[in-house]
């Protein structure tokens, strides 16, 4: 049994022991950027990208469709990373969260993005490795968001060293354009010290979320590998494995590639990028459990799960004894993808349960939390997540506990009555009023079956499929006009009492708050994408 078992452990029962270092304030005038910099880098601006209005959400998140045989270009690229991670937006608004007051100020300035982030901190980084194929010079760029640019951090074809880091089996095309994401954990772990693990990998489910609606929509395809020699990747990108962790690649089925008899030739070049990140921070931390979490998850790296080997962590089933409480067709998810990744926002205590959600309304956001709870790729199609519901305010439906039936799509009564009192009980923070919203929804995932099952770095595994559905779920709420909030403040310990789950090895990791929002807000909202 490794570290991740006792990191999940600490996790779950955090709001009642907390973790160490228990006393950790963060110093705010002396945190990192929300990005890398590499001064003197050269760059060169991504297009701009239409995005069709037939690219509905519906699209992108249709469980059965086939993945899309479309090919990337450099402008459907540019799209999807603007409207994942780029800055497409300024927003002010009266709300509820602590950082309201920072927020009429420039330097502080709320930069909106399609992907969600735990405490808007987006730690995800975004390298394209380009080869011949590519539409630019061969070599290692990185997405600067603030620009919507790329800055070339290595010139020459090392693409055959992502593809042997990739090894045997690996899920996607053959390509020679690869997307390597790294997180720095730095720029979270300022803020959540040991917490900042188990955040910054629900950052990354998120952001591949995003590209996978994106994508799907358009009849592209984006299978991630969570499994690869990280080590090797972590070499080419010139990052120190205890700082910076490698946690997915993404093979871009690329117009115009061909493969070439020299690929393999080219998997040996021993070269990184030589640019160093320039740090803002004049002191930086390190956290023990976070160095433990990194080399825990990294150390089998390259033992990629075989077929079926998820099955025993699969999601446990619905009771088919308890009552079953039908659902009408979900509302359909006919915005364009692009249209509600810009409009997606958290709503921040400015739910109003005066105007319940519908019942087709909630079905859509339960559907899409199904739709994105399989991230593909090297993870396999086992579901590894459950859906709950708190019911408080949906049109036609009783208040109480509910259990997602995704078969029946359906929903099976756990507990009767108001829940109100016991979610807002056991929630730590002042930004929502939980029993406002018309429903909660709560993912769970058997994390120590998937632990046991792949090894401590299935711990990526789990927290990236529970970033996938809070992503989907955010973006089909703004797609169906509801409000959305998720939080990851709350007594987990207290959800496995009152949902029964004492047996089942189902751990809640998040919730989500969906309603309707208070009438005529105060908002100011300005376009820069």
């Amino acid at each position: 049994m490794g570290y991740a078992h006792e990191y999940a452990t600490a996790i779950m029962h955090r709001g009642r022991v907390p973790m160490d270092p228990a006393d950790y304030v963060p110093n705010w005038q002396d945190g990192p950027r929300k990005a890398k910099f590499y001064p003197g880098a050269d760059s060169f601006p991504l297009p701009d990208a239409p995005y069709p209005s037939d690219a509905t959400l519906d699209r992108g998140l249709c469980p059965e469709g086939a993945p899309g045989d479309g090919e990337f270009d450099l402008n459907t690229l540019s799209g999807m990373l603007r409207d994942s991670y780029g800055l497409t937006g300024r927003r002010l608004g009266v709300q509820a969260n602590t950082d309201l007051s920072a927020l009429p100020f420039y330097p502080l300035a709320n930069w909106s993005r399609g992907s969600a982030s735990g405490g808007g901190l987006y730690p995800v980084g975004v390298h394209w490795v380009s080869g011949p194929s590519g539409p630019v010079p061969p070599g290692v760029h990185y997405y600067s968001t603030r620009h919507h640019a790329m800055q070339r951090l290595l010139t020459g074809d090392v693409s055959g060293q992502v593809r042997a880091a990739l090894g045997e089996g690996a899920p996607g095309p053959a390509t020679d354009q690869y997307l390597v994401l790294s997180i720095k954990y730095w720029q979270n772990s300022f803020k959540y010290n040991s917490f900042s693990f188990h955040a910054v990998s629900m950052d990354l489910g998120a952001c591949v979320q995003t590209w996978r609606m994106w994508a799907a929509a358009r009849g592209l395809a984006v299978e991630p590998a969570l499994w690869f020699d990280e080590e090797r990747l972590a070499a080419l990108l010139g990052a120190d494995p205890q700082e910076e962790g490698i946690f997915a690649v993404v093979p871009l089925k690329w117009a115009g590639y061909k493969q070439r008899s020299g690929d393999e030739v080219a998997a040996s070049a021993p070269v990184s990028v030589r640019r160093k990140d320039v740090e803002r921070s004049r002191t930086v931390l390190t956290f023990d459990a976070l160095l433990r979490m990194q080399e825990a998850t990294s150390a089998g790296a390259t033992d990629r799960p075989a077929p079926g080997a998820l099955a025993p962590a699969a999601a446990h089933p619905v009771d088919p004894a308890a009552a079953e409480v039908e659902l009408p067709p979900a509302r359909p998810l006919e915005t364009d993808v692009r249209t509600a990744l810009r409009d997606r926002r958290s709503s921040f205590g400015r739910f109003e349960g005066q105007q319940p959600v519908t019942r087709p309304q909630l079905a859509a956001c339960l559907g899409a939390a199904v739709a994105g709870s399989r991230l593909g790729g090297d993870t396999g199609e086992v579901p590894l997540a459950k859906l709950y519901a708190f019911v408080s305010h949906v049109e036609g439906l009783e208040p109480g506990s509910y259990a997602y039936d995704p078969e029946r799509r359906s929903l099976r009564r756990v507990k009767e009555g108001r829940p109100g009192e016991f979610l807002q009980k056991n929630y730590f923070l002042a930004n929502y009023n939980l029993e406002q919203a018309g429903a909660v929804l709560v993912p769970t995932v058997r994390t120590t079956a998937v632990l046991d099952a792949v090894g401590d770095r299935g711990y990526r595994l789990v927290n990236a499929t529970i970033g996938a559905v809070a992503q989907s779920v955010y973006t089909a709420a703004s797609a169906v006009d509801l409000g959305c909030g998720v939080a990851l403040g709350f007594d987990n310990i207290s959800y496995i009492e009152e949902l029964g789950l004492e047996g089942t090895g189902e751990a809640p990791l998040l919730i989500m708050m969906i309603g309707n929002e208070r009438p005529a807000p105060a908002d100011f909202r300005y376009e820069i994408a």
